[in-house]
């Protein structure tokens, strides 16, 4: 008799007012604190607050809204500072909201023609251009201050990233803003400070599981192997099974499994010390405004990848990432066992057959919270969550943009800012208004849990 290898899919979404709203706030941080496996890669931070700024006003069909404009500071976990830009005008930030490092076609900037151009703005402009009066003279703006300079780069940013009608209040930060929209040329999407392709594998007792390949612009990173090592002798090595303690970019990983290992699964972690590279996204785990790197002090990174192996059946490699082009979650599974997976997913059955690698995509609508659990065979469990933001809002839905300072940003220039929305740990009034539209799109309560089927075939 031999046993068919199948799985489940459980995709919930709750939606309906307070609850929603609840959900999406917290979803980030329930991740964390339940050991939920998705893969890490990169920095991760926590946002400290609008820092270094001036004042805007944005023009829509309704009026004009005045909000403040400039650089964010966030703290990274495990040492170091990052600088940021707003690239999400319409919607709230959070108060320490929890942020990663992702690459483009996770946010809207996947899908923004003039993401490129937004990278030149950033390379061209403060704080990587810190000579502020050189900076005024390429701009024809007289003199800037670091507020100035803060402002007039978020303006240009703006106008790029959410295709705002918007004009800085300073004179000097408006003639720069101008400058840079002007000047602005395409780029390329920076690489990775630190990531493993893939971030999962999967095999046989007795084999080495990879090759997990390291990209990074770290000089070296430091291999941590599997936390129960010592016990499952499970070990990371190169391609011929020599232990690595170490790494570099372009090095590739091997789990090394015992013969005898019983069926089970292991994860390592790289860490590293680098500069993040100027124009990576940073998208938060819960509700909060995406960012775009603008500075980086040298900071911890980190990336992990997992391994799962068995004697027989399906041995599966499960992965997952956002994808805003496709509107949804990319699920990959790669089946490296002698029998095919097979899972429900949204009503339709698919299947992974034997030493087959398939991406299926999740839809998702914007603003819609997701929480993925897929199991299979050998007591596989993996576990992704996050909310689905990949659109920014069109002026007419108002602003509640721009809130987190010491002090207010109401109070910038001595001008009230009674349109700027309260957010963070003070009210739930930003978040609601933040994902009312999504809500509405979502339309009540969406449930969907998909069967685990089990089958057996006699031989």
């Amino acid at each position: 008799m031999s046993a068919r290898g199948v799985g489940r899919l459980a995709a919930v979404t709750l939606a309906s007012g307070l609850v929603a709203a609840a959900v999406l706030t917290g979803a980030g941080r329930a991740a964390a604190d339940d050991g939920t496996t998705q893969s890490q890669s990169g920095a991760s931070a926590t946002m400290n607050g609008l820092k270094t700024y001036g004042e805007a006003v944005v023009h829509g069909d309704s009026g004009d809204e005045q909000v403040a404009a400039g650089l964010f500071e966030m703290s990274v976990d495990g040492g170091g500072m990052l600088q940021t830009y707003c690239v999400d005008l319409h919607n709230p930030t959070q108060r320490d909201a929890k942020y990663h490092e992702t690459s483009w076609s996770g946010t809207s900037l996947g899908a923004n023609k003039n993401a490129g151009k937004i990278r030149w703005i950033l390379q061209n402009s403060y704080p990587q251009v810190n000579d502020l009066a050189a900076l005024a003279r390429k701009a024809g703006a007289g003199s800037l201050t670091e507020q100035d300079a803060a402002a007039g780069t978020q303006v240009a940013i703006w106008r790029y990233s959410d295709g705002a009608d918007v004009d800085a209040v300073d004179p000097q930060a408006e003639k720069l803003a101008d400058y840079l929209e002007k000047s602005a040329d395409g780029q390329n999407e920076p690489q990775a400070s630190l990531t493993l392709s893939p971030s999962a594998v999967s095999g046989r007792p007795g084999a080495l599981l990879g090759p997990v390949t390291v990209r990074t612009n770290a000089r070296t990173v430091t291999v941590v192997p599997p936390a129960d090592a010592a016990l499952s002798g499970v070990r990371i090595t190169d391609r011929t099974g020599k232990p690595v303690t170490t790494a570099q970019n372009g090095t590739e990983l091997y789990f090394k499994v015992p013969d005898d290992a019983q069926d089970g699964s292991a994860e390592l972690t790289l860490q590293a010390s680098t500069t993040v590279p100027v124009g990576r996204a940073l998208a938060s785990d819960g509700r909060s405004q995406t960012q775009i790197l603008a500075g980086s002090s040298e900071s911890t990174v980190a990336a992990t990848a997992n391994a799962t192996w068995a004697d027989q059946g399906a041995v599966l490699a499960l992965s997952a990432d956002k994808d805003c082009a496709r509107r949804g979650l990319d699920v990959t599974a790669a089946n490296t066992g002698d029998e095919p997976f097979t899972f429900e997913l949204m009503n339709t059955e698919y299947t992974i057959a034997a030493d087959t690698r398939r991406t299926v995509t999740v839809p998702l609508q914007e603003d819609q919270p997701y929480d993925f659990t897929i199991t299979g065979p050998h007591d596989l469990e993996r576990r992704f969550t996050g909310v689905f933001d990949c659109k920014t809002q069109g002026t007419d839905a108002g602003l509640t943009t721009q809130t987190l300072s010491e002090p207010s940003p109401a109070s910038v220039g001595g001008t009230t800012t009674a349109n700027l929305a309260a957010t963070g740990g003070d009210s739930a009034t930003g978040v609601i208004t933040g994902v009312a539209i999504g809500l509405v799109v979502i339309g009540g309560a969406v449930l969907v849990i998909l069967r685990q089927r089990e089958s057996e075939q006699t031989d």
